[in-house]
């Protein structure tokens, strides 16, 4: 028998995994293999080889479509929202976390075609995505579906927070949109139910949470591109229940210096990639054998450790 806290090889076998769906020939090629390294559930030796055929497999078909597609992600169908996604829109532009995100470039949101927006993210978790399907269910109304792009700010995963030590605390979360938010001074009325053992003068927050997690693109002015910068989940969840256009907040940018200011570092390291190449990576590659590749990889999650030092001292003035 097996003592009842050593899994016996068939139970390790079991444990449940995620599943990963990566964007082949794309990436370098190194962040692949270092991803399958570092997370693969199975033994990367043994699938090295046959990794690497598939990507650059993959890498030959992109450049097929550079010539059979060329052009594909220029002037996406970007459509007015339904009048009855109207007020739930006034609601979210009327939030805190809708004014402090998008408050650099001009910003609409309206009803984007999901497959031809360019994609600068590589791979998805395939587990999260069947679990974001299932959430939905097929044919949502308006109002589901409005919800779903722009989720109410109770849906996020659990958070776990202990003491780590005096003056260290840890946070879990099995999400991955998992952050540190920013450090705030807070006014003492702002404190509620807190017993203070004397005068309170002030208050430092750290703050931890989650992104304002709306899914959201960056439109080149001049070619009528949209990069998915938020969503990718959802996103996928919706091609896949046939859901070809979904509402999303669109940030429209007409030079480099405004891209800084809005997109994703590889986004603003490589403008002319993303938003001038022939045939750019799109949402509804994920769906496509010929360059879509499922790995059963580890479960993980996402840790935030905060600490803090005080230091008391007199200063002669």
């Amino acid at each position: 028998m097996h003592d009842s806290d050593i899994p016996a090889p068939e139970a390790a076998l079991a444990r449940p995994t995620h599943e990963e769906l990566w964007l082949l020939g794309q990436a370098p090629l190194q962040k692949y293999l270092d991803f399958a390294d570092d997370l693969c559930a199975e033994s990367i030796e043994a699938i090295r080889p046959a990794l690497i055929r598939e990507w650059s497999a993959a890498n030959l078909y992109y450049e097929e479509l550079a010539k059979t597609e060329a052009g594909i992600a220029d002037d996406l169908d970007c459509a007015a929202l339904p009048a009855a996604m109207a007020p739930l829109a006034a609601q979210v532009c009327a939030s805190s976390q809708y004014t402090r995100t998008f408050n650099s470039l001009p910003t609409r949101i309206a009803m984007v075609e999901l497959g031809r927006m360019v994609v600068c993210q590589n791979h998805v978790t395939r587990t999260f995505v069947d679990q974001l399907k299932a959430q939905l269910g097929p044919n949502p109304d308006a109002a589901a579906l409005f919800d779903f792009c722009f989720p109410p700010d109770d849906v996020r995963a659990p958070v776990q927070i202990r003491e780590a030590g005096s003056k260290r605390y840890v946070f879990r979360s099995d999400s991955t949109d998992f952050r540190f938010h920013e450090p705030v001074l807070l006014r003492p009325d702002q404190l509620n139910d807190y017993r203070a053992s004397g005068m309170v003068a002030g208050v430092l927050g750290l703050v931890v949470g989650y992104s304002a997690n709306i899914l959201n693109a960056v439109c080149d002015d001049d070619s009528g591109r949209l990069v998915l910068n938020n969503g990718y989940h959802r996103t996928c969840a919706l091609l896949e229940l046939g859901v070809t256009h979904a509402p999303c907040v669109i940030q429209t940018v007409s030079s480099r210096d405004e891209l800084d200011l809005v997109a994703k570092s590889i986004v603003a390291q490589d403008p002319g990639y993303f938003f001038n190449a022939p045939r750019p990576p799109l949402m509804r590659d994920f769906a496509n054998p010929r360059i879509g590749k499922v790995l059963r990889i580890k479960r993980i999650a996402r840790m935030i450790e905060v600490s803090y030092d005080v230091r008391d001292y007199f200063i002669e003035e």
